[in-house]
């Protein structure tokens, strides 16, 4: 499981990688975009800070300037990293409040899986923002990462 984990989040570190470069050099990143990306990058927070019992430092749908985004996903990265490695019970379960104060559980795989879904998810609809724009892109199949 934790080799599985680690190369999910190897192919999310890369991808969100390439969108950070790629928005940095142009001249006009849409709003939708931006908020978008933050909303990557805080609900990524949001599920590493569920699963070790820290205190949530972004909301929901908090904008970041694209200055600050690379600093942010390293350590969102780096966080995952340290919850794999740290992990040998993929299945515990885990106790948290959504971001309306509601009471759910999750096993850490779940936690875990839907970080890396929901991320891509959202790289999806900037790619369509991107194209409205007429802009190209990035592609970020997984097939094409693993080549």
């Amino acid at each position: 499981m934790k080799v599985f984990f680690n190369q999910l989040f190897d192919y999310n570190f890369y991808c969100n990688k390439k969108l950070i470069e790629e928005c940095s050099k142009l001249d006009n990143v849409t709003n939708r975009s931006i908020e978008l990306f933050s909303h990557i990058l805080n609900a990524h927070h949001i599920w590493n800070a569920r699963i070790l019992g820290k205190p949530i430092s972004y909301g929901v749908w908090q904008i970041h300037e694209i200055k600050e985004w690379a600093d942010i996903h390293y350590e969102n990265q780096r966080s995952s990293f340290g919850i794999i490695t740290n992990n040998n019970d993929f299945g515990r379960r885990i106790d948290y409040e959504n971001s309306e104060g509601r009471l759910f559980t999750n096993t850490l795989q779940d936690m875990l899986f839907h970080i890396i879904n929901h991320s891509t998810h959202h790289r999806a609809q900037i790619s369509l923002d991107f194209r409205s724009n007429d802009l190209e892109p990035i592609n970020m199949d997984y097939a094409f990462y693993k080549r």
